[in-house]
């Protein structure tokens, strides 16, 4: 339902308040009255959704053209817009003098009723226009900033792969040289570029998929969790002295599979990516401790997260200092996971000891 048309009505004399208020009177607006020029000054500002004022020039103490003045030069009230309701004889002087403060139209009186009514109703479904646009704009504002990130997070997760096919092929080209590949080694590594190139493509077509749909399009399908993560393990190419572990049975459940890929994903990823021990463990399970949500968890032996850190982790463009950072990071990436996460209605947090390691729970919907 739209919001009421609010106008504000100035004049010195209570009858002509009244009487204006009758004659514009219908469904959808309301009305303030003010019986001089300071006490609209005080209405303007406490209401801050007034569409239209209109505003008596002979006023004693303060006259419409001083209010008016008053209005136009304060960035909070400028774009009101402004009706004079004048007795004044409509010289070529006063009405100059009128639009030069601020005015957009004028009313003579005595008031024509029909005439009064159809310039309210004009500036009316002017107002109603101007802020379906203002909503328009506002949504189309989100809308990009949702594309941006949609695009950060694309860039993101194609380039784990990518990466492992090149590490396999620059691998094999490597060893080649030497003379020293076994064909069972290069078979080993042919399977495994293989088997990352068919993830990336997949990846592509539900990126694809998914860039056409809005949220309520979006498919929603069978993920089977257990299989979601032993893959990203394998397509992430741990080395050799990071061990990966999944600790218990994950389950199978109907959601969006790509946003909770990409949120696995990262998470995992990061653990990889910033662990500094010699034997690196990075550990993933769940928890159902019913309700609407399972808890996932993402945990590794890594460097940790100072408590100053980890207050402004979820931030955009927060970035932390983690001591084995050995590329410059945006402080986007976990700001993504955690707006995908509440997508769902849950939510994200981590618990860490600097020097052990840290664990990066979430709550995603069953």
């Amino acid at each position: 339902m739209n919001e009421p048309f609010v106008i504000l009505l100035v004049d010195d004399r209570e009858e002509n308040l009244l009487s204006l208020e009758e004659m514009l009177t219908q469904e959808g607006r309301s009305f303030l009255r003010a019986l001089s020029g300071n006490e609209a000054l005080k209405l303007v500002l406490k209401n801050p959704h007034i569409g239209l004022i209109l505003l008596d020039v002979q006023m004693p103490d303060m006259d419409g053209f001083e209010v008016a003045k008053i209005l136009k030069s304060n960035p909070r009230t400028k774009d009101i817009s402004i009706i004079f309701v004048t007795a004044i004889n409509k010289e070529q002087q006063y009405v100059l003098k009128g639009f030069d403060e601020g005015a957009v139209d004028y009313l003579q009186k005595p008031l024509d009723i029909r005439v009064t009514q159809a310039k309210v109703l004009v500036f009316e479904q002017l107002h109603r226009y101007q802020a379906r646009l203002k909503t328009t704009a506002e949504a189309l504002k989100r809308t990009n900033k949702q594309l941006e990130n949609f695009v950060y997070m694309v860039a993101h997760d194609l380039k784990s792969p990518l990466n492992g096919i090149f590490s396999m092929l620059s691998m094999i080209e490597m060893r080649g040289q030497d003379g020293d590949l076994a064909s069972e080694e290069l078979q080993e590594y042919l399977d495994l570029a293989k088997k990352a190139s068919f993830h990336l493509s997949g990846m592509i077509s539900e990126i694809l998929d998914y860039s056409r749909k809005s949220l309520a399009e979006q498919t929603v399908e069978e993920v089977d969790v257990q299989e979601m993560v032993s893959q990203i393990f394998q397509l992430l190419f741990p080395p050799k002295h990071i061990r990966t572990v999944i600790n218990n049975e994950m389950p199978r459940f109907r959601t969006r599979k790509l946003k909770l890929q990409q949120v696995f994903q990262n998470l995992i990823s990061n653990a990889i990516k910033y662990n500094d021990k010699a034997g690196g463990l990075v550990e993933v399970g769940y928890e159902d401790p019913g309700g609407d949500f399972y808890r996932y968890y993402v945990r590794d032996n890594g460097p940790g997260v100072s408590m100053e850190d980890r207050e402004a982790l979820f931030k955009l463009f927060a970035v932390t200092e983690t001591p084995s950072r050995t590329e410059n990071k945006t402080g986007v990436g976990l700001n993504i996971i955690k707006i995908l996460v509440e997508e769902q209605g849950g939510k994200i947090w981590v618990e860490s000891t600097p020097g052990e390691g840290s664990t990066f729970y979430f709550e995603w919907r069953k």
